[in-house]
Order: structure tokens, then C-alpha cells, then sequence
């Protein structure tokens, strides 16, 4: 009876080692972390532009959001953090500012005076809308560094969390 058993337990141990899932089919994050919105034009409300994802973003990620504010003289485009405040002699007070969900997000002015903004800081502006997953691929965690500081240069974001920005994707 023990050689049966133990005749069994080996082919039951060839058939079962023989079965394997070795035809996993390969997942590759094709997830965009940069975008960009061109040629927001602002209302006298305040109102600008609101935006939707293709995917939910999870709570965990960070979403940062930078203005085109000039190009630098190396001809490298400048880009500012959302929240960015204006101030102006004529009582005009405004800030660029934007809000999202997991699914969309909106960018908008808000302050006093929103009627007196110049005409290049109310028209025509560029938008880079980053998403900083919970995990980079650097294995740096996002939640992990949350001062405005450490997010305020939009170069060192893309280098220290490993993102593309080589291939951004417009949203309109």
C-alpha cells in the first residue's frame, strides 16, 4: 500500500509541477503623468478651463499644476506652481488656482479686481498638468515629500519622480 501511495504522490507531483501560467502577457504602463492644456482663456468670473482624465487618479497620487510664465534666455520654457498670486498698484489682486477630483480637474482665477487683468495674463496661457503617482518608478513616495518647496520646479519633479515629459499629452 506505501508504494502506491508514494507512486501516486510522484506522478500526482509531475502533473501538477507541469502545469504552470509561464504565457502571462506582459503589462506595460503606458499611464501619461504629463499634460497640457494651451490657449485658456480666462472670463471675468474667473472661470477657465475644466478637464477630465482618461483613468481615475488614485487617492494616493499628487496633482500639480504649473503656468507657461516665459521662456528663460537658454530658451528653456519657464514653469510656475498653481497656486501663483498677482498683485497690481490698481487695487487688482488675483491668483491662478486650480481643484480636482480622481476623475477631472479645473483651473480658475480667483481674486479682486478680475475684470482689470491685463489682457497676457488673461488670455493665451499654457498649462502643464503633472500627476505624481503614490510610487514613482524611482521608488520616491509622493505623499512622502509635500511641501510646495520640494514641487515648485517643474524639472525637478519630472527628473526626481522619473516622469516623461518628452511625449505630453494635450487635453485640448
Amino acid at each position: 500500500m506505501k508504494k502506491i501511495l508514494t507512486l501516486l504522490a510522484v506522478v500526482g507531483l509531475f502533473v501538477f509541477s507541469g502545469c504552470s501560467d509561464d504565457d502571462k502577457d506582459e503589462i506595460f504602463d503606458t499611464t501619461n503623468y504629463v499634460f497640457e492644456v494651451n490657449k485658456v482663456d480666462f472670463a471675468n468670473n474667473g472661470e477657465g478651463f475644466t478637464g477630465r482624465f482618461d483613468y481615475a487618479l488614485l487617492p494616493e497620487d499628487v496633482l500639480l499644476v504649473y503656468r507657461l510664465g516665459g521662456i528663460a534666455p537658454n530658451g528653456r520654457d519657464i514653469w510656475v506652481q498653481l497656486p501663483e498670486a498677482h498683485y497690481y498698484d490698481n487695487g487688482t489682486i488675483f491668483s491662478y488656482k486650480f481643484d480636482f477630483t480622481q476623475d477631472d480637474f479645473k483651473i480658475y482665477l480667483d481674486g479682486l479686481g478680475l475684470n482689470n487683468i491685463p489682457n497676457d495674463m488673461r488670455y493665451n496661457q499654457t498649462f502643464r498638468i503633472v500627476i505624481v503617482p503614490e510610487v514613482g518608478s524611482t521608488g520616491v513616495y509622493a505623499k512622502k515629500t509635500n511641501t510646495k518647496n520640494e514641487y515648485s520646479d517643474y524639472y525637478e519633479v519630472i527628473r526626481k519622480y522619473n516622469l516623461n515629459d518628452s511625449n505630453v499629452k494635450t487635453l485640448n
